[in-house]
């Protein structure tokens, strides 16, 4: 086999991986061990930062069927990557992963080949191949977390550079590091640790229970739910439970709390696979697939509530996937392993880190030329020449960027925010799309019956509010809304779909159920029975001849049963009933559902004329309509034919009776937040799990599309019976197609979605809408229409959470930061995947998402946003400063190198303690802008603005600093300084001069104190205080500088402080600091050339930068109407000029994907 070969696994799918062979080398690892001895052991540090490296390193190529270690690090046969088994298939000479019978498997088979049951031994085969079955995050040591994290190069960089101060004995500035550097670790191990052990108790919470299985012999065994493996058949017990796999119902009807996976807490009902050899002809073929069966499917994490069966047959469910398979593994998955967020500011961060290590590069070199030239010692050399590199890249950095981030942090816990990865509040400030789940997050958690109206004589009544009344409670109406649902009592509460519920408690009825005695009785399951309160109904009277005659006048208790249930098809948008009226011989079938759909199956004469009209007027105002019909059943449909009729057999012909008007209520808070948001240029998405119509209408409500805007569903159809794929595009507001022909390409339909002239941009705005369904088949089939819809979608409606996943990804490869707030745990792998991602409950989905809301309202998400733009621009001003500092520092001990001189260790100290770190813990400390503007902050360090502003600082500081170093050496009375020099030429230069003289020798041999050394220490202190006020920007992501109250004061008094040692010395304060006396007149010049250097950097940042710069180039990303220009992802025009101006420095970069699409 070919040595240099390359596996694919999981080819096209998002964890696609690459494998190569490799094979342990001998006499590699004996290399890589010298090298680990002779480097004190960094190679090895290295090689653990770089697991290919190491890798290569120690092995040689080898072909994959053979190899010992693949790049992942396992063994030949099989492998284990995020948690799920991958093995050799001799078959496609490749590695794959195991599966279950959830692929590949034909619903015949499922009924002939495993419903019996497994054998003990084909049990225990299959337990050693799939292993045991159980959801487990493992929480680790804290050693082990210790070690991952301390092993972190900016550690090693910081422990590097105590070692290195400790043997210059620069004792105090190594313990501040040391203090930082422990806190910083404990309190990330601590928030690391916290997050495993939530997410292990939230999995573990029902991880292992007894359940029974059936044998190949009809023997009933009970085992550990650990030890089930795919083909078991285990059997539902009548008080439920727990489902601890994926298994598909062959016996049996199941009532499921899916909770946990769609984040409704509405119970569904779960009935058995059909068995096509037994029940429809021509689907033998048909595979099973527990997405296209859910309804038949009971998944792993889910709760059955109850189970209802014939008397004699067991409830069973055959295992289908377990573990990590399964919907609840895969879902903990994507909450294990996220795909890493990338966010421009740190990746130029470390670039931005890598043109200092450049920097202090040059530096090491030149001071090790220099000092070799000056014939100094080797010590000396070594330690001043690493000491070089320390000054440029400063082991402060980690702690001074994260202050900001800490404060921010605390600041959204005020306000009922909480954050478990405080990392990501800065990519916050960078959000430009937020999607909205809808049920419990924009609206409230349920509907409210708005009103009827019923038709009578193909006309519609006028509108009635209220149903529960004596006049209509035997009406035909009344008795559809009471049979046609699908509710069942738990634990005698009526549970069952938000709107069946409200519609049933809106006709004050009461609903019976058949006890388990009655079905056994029976020897069958017997109907439910509702029937209206005893107070509504009317009393007894003999019909008279001329009343309207009630089908339902009795003389007896008047109730009906529910005999069949066709439970409701999303796919055929609708639901129907077969029921019977006590003491009636024929029965009655009522449906509802769909406007539209329903009309179509009724008698064209019983629906009104302007059924259009009233339906269109209803759904504009963004209510929920649902129609109902009605007919009398044959005489000849007994019970027994109904339980076994086609529904298209009751489905048709019936008499169209009304409409039910209901309405999804917003939050009061929704509207105005969403206009906040696009006000701020920051599009706003619905991504739900309920239905589409729904789902349009509520983002009208909202304001997420205006009255005059246009909705487009798109309805695509997977290949199907040698077809190809298609998409057919229908306008939502009259649910015709767009376009003359019946289906239509990805051409079909022109649109100018955004024109090239902003300035005769006079045109409708359209916006996509598409169901789950359709989504997974445009990813799939239509890849080139994706950038498209993802640019103009605004409604993603019955979303599966995995699709909710890859939406927010399909987001992102348009370059949008995107934000998710949702309250499920349907809701978890999107929380974890977006830029940001918001949990309104602190349930399952706190787990993780990022942020938390203690106050379940989505007022929180321009909170966050507020808070994310100054935390980084608080990290972007920190950053800047910290760049300065060290390039200020960097030069002034270059510039004293150059005459063999340095700072002294209380020189540094004062700068890096009293200056550094009170200054970057200070400047952080500026709260949010009080509100959201359409501006957003750059990106990235490499942006236009930010690097002018920092280049320009540079320049300055070191031009200034130049001017006092060598402007000093001209001055009249300069000399090279000894003890004795007396510059000053005053008795108290004289006796500050004989208090020294004891110490002088010691201090001489390091020539720290010289004039030289004076005016550089001055001029860069005050320049330290000079950056750190021009840097500290404002609004309008920011409040003003002079309301951090902090910062002003410690500024202030550093100002003072120093201006009072270099105006008036302190014979002590200049012992300490290594400070010589020079003549009051060069003390005014420095202060002069502070003042000048003052006025520059101020007028240069504030002025030109912020006034002339940033406005001009800015201006031209703020032309036309802000809310079109949120349909284009928004780089800042900065980042963009930045980019153009480093284009030759950065290579090519990806090209953005444009949003002028013409046509769709």
């Amino acid at each position: 086999m070919d040595k240099e070969e390359r596996k694919t696994i999981n080819q096209g799918q998002e964890d696609e991986m690459e494998v190569y062979g490799y094979n342990l080398s001998r006499w590699k690892l004996a290399v890589v061990s010298l090298g680990v001895i002779c480097t004190g052991g960094f190679l090895l540090l290295l090689l653990y930062w770089m697991p290919e490296w190491r890798v290569k390193a120690t092995c040689i190529r080898a072909a994959v069927k053979d190899c010992e270690v693949v790049l992942l690090r396992t063994t030949i046969r099989y492998f284990t990557h995020h948690s799920v088994k991958y093995f050799w298939n001799d078959a496609i000479h490749n590695f794959d992963f195991l599966k279950g019978l959830d692929e590949g498997v034909s619903c015949t088979s499922i009924y002939e080949k495993h419903s019996a049951g497994l054998t003990k031994g084909m049990h225990a085969y299959r337990k050693l191949l799939y292993g045991v079955n159980e959801i487990t995050v493992k929480v680790p040591s804290v050693f082990k977390l210790l070690i991952k994290e301390v092993l972190n190069p900016f550690y090693i960089f910081q422990l590097f550079s105590v070692i290195l101060w400790s043997t210059d004995e620069y004792y105090y500035y190594a313990l501040a590091i040391v203090i930082m550097s422990i806190v910083s670790i404990v309190s990330s191990l601590y928030s690391i640790r916290k997050q495993y052990v939530m997410l292990h108790d939230m999995v573990a919470a029902h991880s292992t229970v007894r359940v029974s299985v059936c044998r190949v012999n009809e023997e009933i065994e009970e085992i550990f739910s650990t030890d089930l493996v795919p083909g078991d058949v285990m059997i539902i017990p009548l008080n439920g439970t727990v489902m601890p796999c994926d298994a598909v119902l062959i016996s049996g009807t199941c009532i499921v709390n899916e909770s946990m996976l769609t984040g409704e807490s509405v119970p569904v009902t779960k009935t058995n696979l059909p068995n096509p050899s037994v029940d429809i002809k021509g689907m033998a073929d048909e595979f099973y697939s527990p997405e296209t069966h859910k309804r038949h499917t009971l998944f792993c994490g889910t709760t059955v509530i109850q189970t209802r069966f014939y008397t004699g047959e067991l409830v069973k469910a055959i295992v289908v996937r377990t573990g990590f398979s399964t919907s609840k593994g895969q879902l903990v998955r994507s909450i294990l392993y996220p795909k890493p967020t990338d966010f421009k500011l740190y990746r130029d961060a470390y670039l931005f880190l890598l043109c200092l290590v450049a920097v202090a590069g040059i530096g090491f070199i030149y001071t090790i030329i220099n000092s070799i030239l000056n014939e100094v010692e080797v010590g000396v050399i070594i330690i001043e020449s690493l000491d070089i590199i320390t000054i440029t890249v400063p082991p402060a950095l980690p702690a001074a960027m994260t202050a900001g981030i800490v404060y921010a942090q605390r600041r959204l816990k005020k306000i009922g925010i909480f954050c478990i990865s405080p990392q990501r509040i800065n990519i916050c400030g960078q959000l430009n799309l937020v999607c909205f789940d809808k049920t419990g997050t924009l609206t409230e958690d349920g509907l409210d019956l708005w009103g009827i109206q019923r038709v009578e004589n193909a006309r519609f009544l006028l509108p009635e509010e209220n149903v529960c009344n004596e006049m209509l409670v035997k009406s035909q109406f009344v008795a559809c809304m009471a049979t046609c649902h699908s509710l069942t009592k738990i634990e005698g509460v009526l549970s069952g779909d938000p709107l069946d519920l409200k519609m049933f408690e809106a006709i004050g009825w009461i609903l019976e159920e058949a006890t388990e005695e009655e079905t056994a009785l029976h020897n069958r399951i017997m109907p439910t029975v509702v029937r209206p309160p005893k107070q509504l109904l009317p009393e007894y009277t003999p019909a008279a001849g001329n009343q309207e005659m009630e089908l339902f006048e009795l003389p007896a208790i008047y109730e009906i049963g529910i005999v069949r249930q066709f439970p409701f098809s999303s796919a055929l948008q609708r639901m129907s009933v077969v029921a019977r009226v006590l003491g009636d011989k024929k029965m009655d079938a009522y449906m509802k559902g769909a406007p539209e759909v329903i009309a179509s199956l009724c008698k064209a004469e019983t629906v009104p004329v302007d059924f259009e009209k009233v339906l269109e007027e209803y759904t504009k105002q963004g209510f929920r309509v649902i129609a109902l019909a009605h007919r009398k059943l044959e005489s000849k449909l007994t019970w027994h034919k109904v339980q076994n009729i086609n529904r298209d057999a009751i489905e048709n012909n019936m008499d169209f009776m009304g409409l039910i008007i209901m309405q999804n209520k917003l939050k009061q808070e929704t509207p105005a937040v969403l206009e906040d948001l696009h006000k701020a240029n920051i599009r706003t998405v619905m991504v739900t799990g309920d239905n589409m119509l729904t789902a349009v209408s509520v983002a009208r409500d909202c304001g997420m599309i205006l009255p005059q805007d246009k909705v487009i569903i798109a309805e695509a159809l997977p290949p199907k019976d040698g077809k190809v794929a298609k998409i057919n595009w229908h306008c939502a507001d009259s649910l015709t197609q767009c376009s003359n022909s019946p289906a239509a390409d990805s051409e079909a339909i022109p649109i100018k979605l955004v024109h090239d002239s902003l300035e005769d941009l006079q045109l409708t705005r359209y916006h996509f809408a598409m169901n789950g369904k359709s989504f997974s088949v445009i990813l799939e089939h239509f890849q080139d229409l994706v950038p498209k819809l993802m640019l103009h979608g605004t409604v993603f409606a019955r979303m599966a959470p995995d699709q909710k996943t890859q939406l927010v990804e399909a987001l992102q490869n348009v370059d949008y930061f995107v934000g998710m707030c949702g309250d499920g745990a349907n809701d978890c792998g999107a929380l974890k995947r977006a830029h940001g991602g918001i949990s309104l409950s602190e349930l399952e989905a706190s787990v993780a998402s990022p942020f938390t809301s203690k106050t379940p309202s989505i007022s929180c998400v321009p909170n966050l946003i507020r808070e994310g733009r100054a935390a980084l621009m608080t990290s972007f001003c920190v950053f800047k400063f910290m760049a300065l500092y060290s390039i200020i520092q960097y030069f002034s001990v270059t510039l004293l190198y150059s005459i063999l001189s340095n700072l002294g260790d209380f020189q540094f100290l004062f700068i890096d303690l009293a200056i550094i770190l009170v200054v970057v813990f200070t400047m952080s400390l500026n709260p949010a802008w009080k509100e959201l503007v359409a501006q957003r902050p750059p990106s990235g360090l490499i942006s236009g603005a930010l690097l002018f502003s920092v280049l320009s600082q540079i320049i300055i500081c070191i031009g200034f600093q130049s001017l006092g170093f060598f402007w000093v050496k001209q001055q009249p009375w300069y000399e090279v300084w000894h003890p004795h020099s007396d510059a000053c030429n005053t008795t108290r230069s004289l006796y500050w001069n004989s208090s020294h003289l004891d110490n002088e020798t010691e201090l001489d041999t390091r020539n720290i104190q010289n004039y030289e050394n004076t005016t550089v220490f001055f001029i860069s202190s005050f320049q330290y205080l000079i950056v750190a006020i021009a840097f500290s920007k404002g609004k309008p992501f920011r409040q003003p500088c002079y309301k951090n109250y902090f910062f002003v004061v410690s500024v202030i008094m550093l100002y003072v402080f120093i201006l009072f040692i270099m105006l008036h010395p302190v014979a002590s304060i200049d012992q300490v600091l290594q400070i010589v006396c020079v003549p009051y007149q060069w003390r005014i010049t420095m202060l002069i050339i502070v003042v000048v250097n003052a006025l520059v950097s101020i007028m240069v940042e504030s002025f030109f930068l912020d006034m002339v710069l940033w406005k001009v180039v800015f201006s031209r990303d703020r032309q036309g109407e802000p809310r079109l220009t949120t349909t284009q992802p928004p780089q800042e025009s900065v980042d963009r000029w930045g980019k153009c101006c480093l284009s030759w420095a950065m290579g090519c970069r990806k090209k953005m994907p444009k949003a002028k699409y013409m046509c769709l």
